[in-house]
Order: C-alpha cells, then structure tokens, then sequence
C-alpha cells in the first residue's frame, strides 16, 4: 500500500498467536485500511481503520492480505 491508499482486508496469515494478536487490534476481513503516513526512516507505518490510528511495524503489516479499493491510485 502506498501513503493516502485505502484497501479492503481479505486474509490475514501468520502464525496463530500473531494472527490473534491482529484480529485482536480490529485488522478483520472486511475492515477498509487507509495508510496515513510513515515513520521517517519507514517503519513503523500508520493506518487508520475503525476510527482510530494503528501502527503497525512492516513485518506485521505483510502478514494482513489487501485488496485496492477501487478510488485508490497506483503507487508513484
């Protein structure tokens, strides 16, 4: 996801204690992420979804499955 795009939750993956660990912080399948900004040196990146801002370090944010929505542009 490039910064200013929204996407669709389709999957998320991983092991089960970390897959857990994501449902539990609202990242189901269905929920529209919007990715808002990143830190300066790129990690964390935060997103907004459900009324509230999450960071999510890279490493986590893989193991979320996304779809584009379709008003979103293709990264620059």
């Amino acid at each position: 996801m490039c910064m200013g795009d929204r996407a669709q939750i389709i999957e998320i993956t991983g092991d089960a204690p970390t897959r857990r660990r994501l449902l539990e912080m609202g990242l189901t399948r269905g929920a529209i992420v919007h990715a808002v900004r990143k830190a300066p040196l790129g990690d964390p990146v935060e997103y907004h979804l459900r009324g509230y801002g999450l960071s999510l370090r890279r490493d986590l944010a893989r193991l979320v499955q996304v779809v584009p929505v379709r008003d979103s542009q293709p990264c620059k």
